[in-house]
C-alpha cells in the first residue's frame, strides 16, 4: 500500500515510516497484530519513552475515580489539592485542566531556553538541561519538584478565562497526577501499575521518570516497549475492556469522542495547531481528535510518538520516532506523513 507524504511524494507505509525517523511502528487489527516494525536498534524487548502519550494514559487513570464518584468536574482542583488554593490553577474547572483550558499566563517552549515553561518548569521536571539544576538543595530552593511549580510559579493570564481556548501546556497532567495520589493514597506509578498496567497483558515491566523530588513524571515520563503501548491502545479501542474485564470506565473512555461545539471552538482559538494546519479537529481528556464519528484519535508525544486509534477500521497502530524536531508542529513533515499513513491504512482495511 503506497500514500503520501506531506509534499505530495509517494512511498509505502514502511517508507514513510523509514524515511521520516521512525524508531518502530506495529499495527493491531481486530485485536490481532498485522504488522510490525523496527529500527535503529529498537526491538520488541526494549523500552521507549512515550513522552506526552503519558497524558492520555493519565486521564484514562483519571477516570477510574471519576467513575468511583470521588470527583466532580465541574468544581476545582482546590477543593481536593487545598495547596493549589490561591494559584493559577484555583480559577479553573478540574475539566478545564483536562482540557488544557486553564489560561495561563506562559506558553511552553521546548527549544527556547530563556522561556519560561523551559527555565523553571522543565528544571523542576527533568526535562530540559537547564545549568545547576540537579545541584539545587532540597531544603531551602522554592521550586524543586513539579508540584512546587503549581503552586508557586504557573501564574494565569489575566485577559483571558478559563475555559474558552486551548494552549497546550504539560503542568495541566501534574495538577491530575496529584489529585490522582492524593484521593487514592498512593503514589501515582503505583496507581497506574495496580489499576492499569497490571491488567492489560503487558509482556514486559514499564518505569516512569521522576522529577528533581522524585515525583512520577506523569505528564511524560512513561517507558515501555512498543507491544505494551499498543496493548493500551487496544484498551481504549475497546472501551476500557479487557478480555470481557473493564479496566478503564466505558462511559469515561467514551466521553472523550462525545465533542461539543464549544469543544471544537475552544480548539478552534488556538494559535499554534490552527494556523500550522494540523489535521486535529479538538483535544479533549489528554486526546487529540481526528474525526470523533468514525472513533479516530490519538496520544500524541514529542519527536514524534504516537498511540493512533480508530474505531470504525477497528485498528491501532502505535509508533515510536526520534523526529529530530521536538514539536509535532516544527517537524510537521515527519510527523504527520506517518499519521497521513496510519489513516490511510485504516481507511483501506
Amino acid at each position: 500500500m503506497k500514500s503520501l507524504d506531506t509534499e505530495g511524494s509517494s512511498n509505502t507505509f514502511e517508507g514513510l515510516f523509514s524515511d521520516n525517523y521512525a524508531d518502530g511502528v506495529i499495527v493491531l487489527k481486530d485485536n490481532a497484530i498485522l504488522y510490525e516494525k523496527y529500527w535503529n536498534g529498537l526491538s520488541r524487548d526494549y523500552q521507549h519513552v512515550w513522552f506526552s502519550c503519558s497524558k492520555s494514559l493519565a486521564s484514562s487513570a483519571f477516570g477510574i475515580l471519576v467513575e468511583q464518584k470521588k470527583i466532580d468536574l465541574s468544581a476545582s482542583p482546590a477543593k481536593y489539592i487545598p495547596e493549589l488554593k490561591g494559584s493559577a490553577f484555583e480559577r479553573a474547572t478540574i475539566q478545564d485542566v483536562l482540557n488544557m483550558s486553564t489560561a495561563l499566563g506562559y506558553q511552553e517552549s521546548y527549544t527556547d531556553t530563556a522561556n519560561f515553561y523551559y527555565k523553571y518548569y522543565g528544571a523542576a521536571a527533568n526535562t530540559r538541561y537547564v545549568p545547576g539544576q540537579s545541584e539545587v538543595d532540597p531544603q531551602t530552593t522554592a521550586v524543586l519538584g513539579v508540584y512546587d511549580f503549581l503552586v508557586k510559579k504557573a501564574y494565569i493570564n489575566e485577559g483571558l478565562k478559563p475555559g474558552v481556548k486551548f494552549e497546550y501546556s504539560s503542568a495541566n497532567v501534574d495538577v491530575i497526577s496529584w489529585m490522582i495520589s492524593r484521593l487514592s493514597g498512593q503514589a501515582y506509578h503505583d496507581f497506574i501499575r495496580e489499576n492499569i498496567w497490571a491488567k492489560i497483558g503487558a509482556e514486559h515491566d514499564s518505569y516512569i521518570t521522576v522529577d528533581r523530588s522524585y515525583t512520577s513524571v506523569a505528564t511524560g515520563g512513561m517507558n515501555t516497549t512498543l507491544r505494551d503501548a499498543a496493548l493500551f491502545g487496544q484498551l481504549i479501542l475497546n472501551r476500557g475492556s479487557v478480555d470481557g474485564k473493564q479496566i478503564i470506565p466505558k462511559n469515561w473512555v467514551d466521553e472523550t469522542l462525545n465533542l461539543t461545539s464549544e469543544d471544537k471552538e475552544r480548539y478552534g482559538r488556538n494559535d499554534v495547531y490552527v494556523k500550522a494546519k494540523m489535521p486535529w479537529v479538538a483535544y479533549k481528556n489528554y486526546w487529540w481528535i481526528l474525526d470523533e464519528t468514525k472513533g479516530e484519535y490519538a496520544a500524541v508525544g514529542i519527536h514524534g510518538q504516537v498511540i493512533y486509534i480508530n474505531r470504525s477500521a477497528n485498528m491501532v497502530i502505535a509508533y515510536f520516532s526520534s523526529q529530530p524536531q521536538a514539536s509535532s508542529v516544527a517537524g510537521f513533515k515527519n510527523f504527520v506523513s506517518k499519521l497521513n499513513a496510519c489513516r490511510e491504512l485504516a481507511r483501506k482495511m
